[in-house]
């Protein structure tokens, strides 16, 4: 059964989208931002473990856990298409990991775009709820930046289940720690940041340049956690395409040279 939503279905897509979600979340949080990309894009919402299309699977803790559930469920997509990633938040540091796993592979995607978290090594700046805190105090801190399931109290079987998902979710952000002397990307890499973020603050973005070889830039909006959900999600989801367009001509020269390389060593053979 596939774990990705998936608003469309098409045979040759001319580039294919992963979104990786933030904690607590699921693929429904960015179901609207399929209306807002090329029509021959093929758009898909990973759900990961504890919510979704999986919301009977055990949400996982460890971010090495994490990154191995969605690397297996990524790579299948892998099979010539342009792939690019996106992630926010919780979903950032997915999105990066899983590039990386799969470009040790040689499949890695040509287009990385992390939103709403610090680069890595800037984790001091990044002010994480306590995953082990008091419920009414973990509830506090994430309606103060946003993005929270409406009417959460109505139902108190859901609350407490969001509860335990999103804690698993921070858990595994908060005991992150990637190697610091690892190889930067060859992807190219897109950092997303906003004024008012006190998740990820505007001074931890800039570090992101380091974790690639590939052209890097920076957007920086006005706004909190999360600046682009609702009406600013068709703005946002522009200047996504703007980005993953710009990058996908590199993309096409690499592949070009690559099939000329594999083309000539097997005419010499």
């Amino acid at each position: 059964m596939s774990h990705f939503v998936r608003p469309r279905d098409l045979t040759r897509p001319a580039v294919r989208l992963v979104a990786f979600h933030h904690a607590g979340g699921s693929a429904a949080s960015y179901f609207p931002l399929s209306r807002y990309l090329p029509a021959d894009w093929d758009v898909l919402l990973l759900d990961l473990p504890g919510r979704g299309k999986r919301h009977a699977q055990p949400a996982l803790a460890d971010m090495r856990e994490v990154v191995a559930a969605a690397t297996d469920d990524v790579r299948p997509l892998a099979d010539g298409t342009p792939l690019a990633f996106f992630g926010h938040s919780f979903g950032a540091v997915v999105a990066f990991e899983t590039a990386r796993a799969l470009e040790a592979r040689g499949d890695g995607p040509f287009w990385v775009g992390v939103s709403g978290r610090g680069a890595p090594g800037h984790e001091v700046l990044t002010r994480l709820p306590d995953h082990a805190g008091p419920d009414a105090e973990l509830i506090a801190r994430l309606r103060e930046m946003g993005g929270m399931p409406e009417r959460l109290d109505a139902v108190p079987e859901f609350r407490d289940r969001f509860l335990r998902l999103v804690r698993c979710d921070l858990r595994a952000v908060a005991d992150y720690r990637p190697d610091a002397h690892r190889p930067p990307l060859a992807a190219s890499l897109t950092a997303f940041g906003a004024t008012h973020d006190s998740w990820a603050p505007i001074a931890s973005m800039a570090a992101w340049a380091r974790q690639t070889r590939g052209p890097f830039t920076e957007r920086t909006y006005d706004g909190g956690h999360f600046h682009f959900l609702g009406s600013a999600f068709e703005a946002f989801a522009a200047d996504l395409v703007d980005e993953v367009s710009a990058a996908l001509p590199l993309w096409s020269v690499a592949s070009a040279s690559s099939l000329r390389t594999s083309t000539s060593v097997r005419t010499s053979a």
